[in-house]
């Protein structure tokens, strides 16, 4: 079901393989790995998307397909993940960043105003850094780590399940033709 849910909202990986963009990764998009949708993959797709979601970096579905690539997990959910971090959710996610990482580093929340300009990053930036990038670090991997462990075991149940399901169906075939041979 998952794999099903999955596949329906995915493009061909033919279509991914030949995008202008991504030719920069030449062959290495050739390996099958890359695009299966299995347990393994997936939740290492999670992992990946969610982890770099939290880098406050420009081009992060670039990154998280040479991560992927390099860990050979899904590309496309991985990339698709980085949009998490959206316009509307990156200002609560970097500040929340920035407010754990100043927790961990025992230093004082300071208030400012972000502004997208050169002057805001050679001045309120250089302030912040650490406690920031500390934060983007942890939540980043605590966020990969959980999201990795639940889609693994939550697949995982999910083909316990069907198996469960195909098992009782085959048992009670075999009950319904002993049944036949022997009313």
């Amino acid at each position: 079901m998952p794999k099903k849910i999955i596949k329906r909202f995915l493009p061909d990986h033919l279509t991914i393989r030949n995008h202008k963009y991504l030719q920069i990764f030449g062959t290495l998009l050739h390996d099958p790995g890359l695009w299966h949708l299995n347990r393994r993959s997936v939740s290492g797709a999670f992992a990946v998307g969610l982890f770099v979601a939290f880098i406050p970096v420009p081009f992060q579905m670039v990154l998280a397909a040479g991560i992927a690539i390099l860990a050979r997990v899904n590309l496309i959910v991985s990339s698709t993940l980085v949009w998490v971090s959206n316009p509307f959710t990156m200002p609560p996610m970097l500040y929340f960043s920035y407010k754990v990482g100043a927790w961990i580093l025992d230093t004082p929340v300071r208030q400012f105003s972000f502004s997208p300009t050169v002057e805001w990053l050679t001045t309120e930036l250089h302030a912040i850094w650490q406690p920031f990038l500390l934060g983007c670090f942890l939540l980043g991997a605590l966020s990969a780590l959980i999201s990795y462990v639940v889609i693994y075991n939550l697949w995982r149940m999910h083909v316990l399940a069907r198996w469960q399901e195909k098992k009782a169906q085959w048992v009670q075939k075999r009950a319904e033709q002993k049944k036949k041979k022997h009313p």
